[in-house]
């Protein structure tokens, strides 16, 4: 999914200015860069000016006796402005890769704090094409771009000056020409950055769907509409070819414009300046000297400022990404007093007992219009088992995130342990949740590292325990390197139902006063489905236990089954309750053990 980013307004001086908050650490850096550039472009501006002196003593005078103190210092000044450049270079590449690493890591942190309606509404490639392409852009501005534009605008500056000062008449006739670049810069702005915006928002389209097709290249081969995901894939590169091209057509009569008006400088120079080549040669080299040095200033400029248009697009949503505010947030009152996720402050968290309370709650996505539940009461005291069934898309797991408070309630109150759960912080709440997913998600790593995360301090023992409980030990025995087997991307390398049982375990090994079952037992085979079930039956004992189920033979021991019909609760009870009502539950039951029944003797 990929939401379609608000109607954007031009930023002043191409955003840069809202980036400063982010990169006030490199001033120092910054200032050392630019200083040097100004010295380095400084000697530069004063090789003409030696070409003037050996012209006029050297060759017009026809005397050498000033030939080794201006050799000398020729050469000094060539040895400083080499200095000066690779000082320049070092701390330009310094400062890109130290950007870089810092816009990325404060991207990645504050995605940390959003909460799930972002990602929700977000693409992985929207996301991704913010967090590393938009940044290395931003980088290379605060570096490269100003270290160039320090040392050409004091080239520009300084060589008008001198010429100037030697020949006010003939500079300002080459001067003339900056006002021509302004005039046309404002014309061809606006078109750019529309055209540039466009191309980045299809670049992130693409790494979408680059994304997709690696991430679900085993659904594609099963479905087999390979075909269809290219011509997908295809259409949108081809659609991002157009809008280069036509952005490169903008910038190439830009450019084209530029340098023509930049080479009118050479032109006056050639026209105006000629009568000087008999009077004064090294005047006349000098001029020479500057409008074409200062041709290439002017063509960076050109490209500098398209760059800068691309730029502010990555700017804009670089920064709409950081100025994106969660949906669920702590007080400042609960922060202070519980810290964050960042920095929690245990030393003052009471310890959870795991009572449930829906005190009158209406919720509405933040997405969407329709009130999923509306004046809605629930009581599950610690200890108790709660299911939530219903056919796919009913809307079950909405109670569970309210629970888990990855959303807040429209209107009413979630309390946990008979308070509010906004006026606890949010990692108070999910350090004593044990969520286990339909489908299971392992990190890149071991299978130990796996099961640390669910308890970094836990003992050998521990995780041994854990793994018995919910018989996942013979998952690790037949592995060749035991916990320490490299479970691969995703857990690549394990089936299905391992990684189930190994993320039903890192659950555990966090013993939660709250676990979740997002039907834990949809997406396994019999085998381990009896397994999990077995140790669900161990597990719910001594803390509460929430279970959104899609087979409900899972379910008729639970203390509360909730009935979801079309994102409302229908019906609850107890199984034997349900049955007896004659209703919709009993409906489902009824269709679902009629389907297993045909299944099992069609196989």
């Amino acid at each position: 999914m990929h939401k379609k980013d608000p109607e954007r307004v031009s930023l002043p001086f191409f955003g840069i200015p809202k980036l400063m908050p982010y990169v006030r650490g490199y001033g120092k850096a910054i200032f050392i860069m630019t200083l040097c550039c100004l010295l380095g472009s400084t000697m530069d501006i004063m090789l003409p000016v030696f070409q003037r002196y050996a012209l006029n003593h050297f060759v017009g005078g026809r005397t050498l006796d000033t030939l080794p103190a201006y050799l000398a210092v020729y050469i000094v000044t060539i040895l400083f402005t080499a200095g000066m450049n690779y000082i320049c270079t070092y701390r330009a590449m310094k400062v890109e890769v130290s950007v870089n690493r810092d816009l990325r890591s404060q991207a990645f942190h504050h995605l940390q704090t959003l909460s799930f309606s972002y990602y929700n509404q977000n693409s992985v490639g929207y996301v991704h094409s913010r967090v590393m392409s938009d940044t290395s852009r931003i980088g290379s501005l605060f570096s490269w771009t100003i270290m160039d534009g320090c040392w050409h605008l004091s080239y520009l500056i300084g060589a008008a000056v001198v010429m100037l000062i030697i020949n006010a008449r003939l500079a300002l006739l080459i001067l003339l020409i900056l006002p021509a670049i302004i005039v046309l810069f404002s014309l061809f702005q606006a078109r750019l950055v529309r055209v540039n915006r466009e191309v980045r928002e299809i670049n992130s389209r693409i790494t979408g769907n680059f994304n997709e097709g690696i991430t679900g290249a085993r659904t594609i081969k099963t479905l087999a509409v390979e075909e269809r995901i290219e011509k997908d894939f295809t259409d949108e590169t081809d659609n991002m070819l157009r809008k280069t091209v036509k952005a490169a057509r903008y910038r190439g009569l830009f450019a084209s414009t530029m340098n023509l008006a930049s080479s009118l400088g050479l032109a006056i120079v050639l026209w105006k300046g000629g009568i000087l080549a008999e009077k004064d040669i090294g005047t006349f080299s000098l001029f020479m000297s500057y409008a074409e040095g200062m041709m290439e200033p002017v063509r960076w400029f050109i490209d500098v400022i398209s760059d800068l248009i691309t730029t502010q697009v990555n700017i804009e949503r670089f920064t709409r990404l950081l100025e994106t505010k969660s949906d669920v947030t702590d007080s400042e009152e609960v922060t202070a007093l519980y810290g964050d996720v960042f920095d929690p402050k245990k030393e003052n968290w009471e310890e959870i007992r795991g009572d449930i309370e829906f005190r009158d709650v209406t919720f509405r996505y933040p997405d969407g219009e329709e009130t999923v539940l509306e004046h809605f009461n629930l009581q599950i005291p610690f200890g108790s088992n709660i299911a939530i069934v219903g056919e796919t898309g009913a809307g079950k797991s909405t109670l569970v995130n309210l629970i888990c408070r990855f959303y807040e309630p429209t209107e009413g109150q979630v309390l946990i342990d008979g308070r509010d759960a906004r006026g606890r912080s949010q990692l108070w709440l999910h350090s004593a949740l044990g969520y286990v997913l339909q489908t299971p998600h392992l990190f890149s790593g071991t299978v130990r590292e796996n099961l640390l995360y669910g308890n970094p301090d836990a003992s050998a023992e521990e995780i041994e325990k854990a793994l018995k409980l919910v018989s996942a030990d013979d998952v690790v025995a037949k592995l060749e390197k035991g916990l320490d087997t490299d479970v691969g991307e995703d857990g690549s390398l394990l089936s299905t139902g391992e990684k189930q049982l190994i993320s039903f375990a890192r659950a555990i090994l966090a013993d939660p006063k709250i676990l979740v079952l997002d039907e834990a037992t949809s997406s396994v085979d019999t085998m381990t489905e009896q397994k999990i079930q077995h140790a669900i039956d161990t597990i719910v004992k001594g803390r509460t236990t929430v279970m959104i189920a899609h087979r409900l033979s899972t379910v008729r021991n639970a203390d509360c089954i909730l009935v979801v019909k079309g994102g409302k609760i229908v019906e609850q009870g107890r199984h034997e309750e349900l049955l007896a009502l004659n209703g919709y539950y009993r409906e489902l039951y009824t269709r679902q053990y009629e389907d297993e029944a045909t299944a099992s003797v069609l196989g």
